[in-house]
């Protein structure tokens, strides 16, 4: 019996950007886990929405160039608001971004445009982490 996909929630007004993300990761960014489901949205409306509604999410991605919502203040708002937020990954396009990653309390960036190879490694750690925390 194959356990249950793990739920990604994925944010970003930019649905290449989506494309490029789930396209990235697969269905499976580590043979150790189990696949993955990828849920997107584009607007920080539909993000607290989805997230006011219950669903277990092992990790959320969030578009740090977003507009006009950025991913950034998008973190740091639901680090603040949610007790037990999922682990929160940055997609960020310049070096000098990672201070404000740092402040917004997401656990990990990635480079955008994505890395192939580090990006699902990333994934995968912060997904570990989060079913182990949940265990």
């Amino acid at each position: 019996m194959s356990e249950a996909p793990v739920k990604v929630l994925l944010f970003s007004d930019d649905r290449t950007v989506r494309e490029q993300v789930r396209l990235t990761l697969g269905r499976k960014v580590a043979t150790d886990l189990p696949e993955i489901e990828v849920f997107e949205v584009a607007t920080q409306g539909a993000l607290l929405r989805t997230l006011d509604a219950g669903t277990q999410y092992a990790l959320m991605i969030f578009d740090g160039n977003a507009q006009p919502s950025g991913g950034f203040g998008l973190a740091h708002q639901v680090k603040e608001e949610y007790a037990d937020c999922p682990p929160v990954m940055l997609l960020i396009s310049r070096e000098a971004d990672a201070w404000l990653a740092s402040w917004s309390r997401a656990e990990a960036v990635a480079p955008f445009p994505v890395d192939p190879v580090t990006m699902p490694q990333q994934a995968a750690n912060l997904i570990r982490a989060r079913l182990a925390q949940v265990a």
